[in-house]
């Protein structure tokens, strides 16, 4: 009982604010791990640290997006809608960017030493770091900032709770 009434205290915005820092740690090693590919050719530590970083995006990412979509984004449309709009349209573009990058990626597995292949994964993997980085930019300087102007604590502990559930 106690553990679960500490668990819905949590400060929804914070966590969600540490999430980003663990994604940007993530995709900086996509960064590297690109770049080392296009730059000196396949190797195996380059693309398992892709493939991490992928792995990465497809549990943790889509858990904390769900999580922003059906916790956070409900309750605050109750103060304003716009935002959240544009933040769902991120979501989705980033989700056809990470399955493109995960089809090079598929692709540059069974064809290891295609140049083609390795410039292809690297122009996507900034691509996707990129719309990331904007994203986070926007959801840790625009709003979240207005979570914390419009929300009421109450309306913030609805937040906890239901990230409990998403």
């Amino acid at each position: 009982m106690r553990s679960q009434k500490r668990k819905q205290q949590i400060d929804p915005i914070a966590q969600f604010m540490q999430e980003h820092d663990e994604m940007l740690l993530q995709l900086s090693s996509l960064t590297k791990a690109s770049r080392s590919l296009a730059q000196h050719g396949f190797s195996v530590d380059a693309f398992n640290k892709v493939n991490l970083a992928l792995h990465f995006i497809e549990d943790e990412v889509s858990v904390h997006n769900k999580r922003e979509e059906e916790a956070l984004f409900p309750v605050l449309e109750r103060y304003v809608e716009g935002p959240t709009r544009l933040m769902r349209e991120d979501h989705r573009n980033l989700k056809k960017e990470y399955i493109g990058l995960r089809r090079v990626v598929r692709k540059l597995e069974k064809k290891k030493d295609d140049e083609d292949l390795i410039r292809e994964l690297e122009v996507a993997a900034k691509s996707i770091v990129h719309g990331f980085v904007n994203h986070i930019h926007k959801e840790n300087h625009i709003l979240f900032p207005l979570v914390q102007k419009f929300m009421t604590k109450d309306a913030l502990r609805e937040v906890a709770r239901r990230m409990l559930h998403a």
